[in-house]
């Protein structure tokens, strides 16, 4: 395949990851890696090295609309983005030293919890839990707009959520994504914050997490311009068209799509990691 014919399927490809990792906060590598990998036949840890360079300009491009229209909550993501930094660099570490193969096999297992995650009915917690004194004292407590008005949310679980970012950012170094799903859970299921604002939050957070990785990946040479530029410029332009829509879009088939294709994408990658022990 001709540089010619390889970008514009590298942009095209990107362009639709950036979009649904808008949309989900998941990322745009949980689906810009395997495209890589299974359909154009990209070693793994080049296309780790500019999914991560994607997953900078995703947060780039969809963090700021977000922070516009008052859905991130900056506070937390300051706060939370010391743990995921420091397991980003200890994950980095880590995948140079781990074959292609196991890399795979890990890369599927997470793919297959993004699918469930991603296909999950998102509801409000009606559980009763205390406001964590923690998140007071961090000032962490703030609100969101709504369809019925603005409304008041609390953090709750602060060090639980911190302990889980921690693993957030080392999935994310090790695997060349954002981890968004992870994020997203700690932030929607231990801390309480509702889905709008951790999704938007977790894109806000993606950004810093990935750069911490990123600059190990690119002192390795795992970071080919040829291949990361194609793929930065197509999920930044998806990103933005993700956060606008976000507002206004009805997403539960949209999740369900998603799930599905993710879902192949992680048996296909498991699959091939599987392979070569056989």
């Amino acid at each position: 395949m001709t540089v010619a014919e390889f970008t514009p399927i590298v942009l095209g490809a990107a362009l639709i990851a950036g979009f649904l990792g808008s949309l989900t906060g998941l990322g745009g590598g949980v689906v810009v890696t395997p495209v890589l990998t299974l359909f154009l036949g990209v070693d793994l840890r080049y296309a780790m090295g500019a999914s991560l360079v994607s997953v900078i300009a995703t947060s780039s491009g969809a963090a700021a609309a977000y922070v516009r229209d008052g859905f991130s909550n900056i506070r937390i993501g300051m706060f939370l983005e010391i743990a995921t930094t420091l397991g980003a660099i200890a994950g980095a570490y880590l995948a140079t030293r781990i074959s292609a193969g196991i890399l795979s096999i890990i890369f599927g297992l997470i793919l297959l919890q993004a699918a469930w995650q991603t296909s999950r009915e998102h509801k409000a917690s009606s559980r009763l839990v205390p406001p964590d004194p923690l998140g007071q004292k961090l000032k962490l407590n703030s609100s969101v707009a709504t369809e019925s008005g603005i409304e008041p949310y609390q953090v709750h679980r602060v060090k639980l959520g911190f302990g889980l970012m921690f693993g957030a950012g080392t999935i994310s170094g090790l695997l060349g994504i954002g981890s968004g799903s992870l994020k997203v859970i700690a932030m929607d299921q231990a801390m309480q914050i509702p889905f709008k604002v951790s999704t938007a939050t977790s894109n806000f957070m993606i950004g810093v997490t990935a750069a911490a990785s990123a600059s190990i990946y690119l002192s390795r040479g795992f970071v080919q311009p040829g291949i990361a530029m194609p793929v930065m410029l197509g999920v930044l332009a998806g990103s933005l068209i993700g956060a606008r829509y976000l507002r206004r879009l009805s997403v539960p088939l949209l999740r369900r799509v998603f799930a599905v294709v993710v879902g192949a994408m992680a048996i296909e990658m498991i699959i091939n990691g599987v392979r070569p022990y056989l």
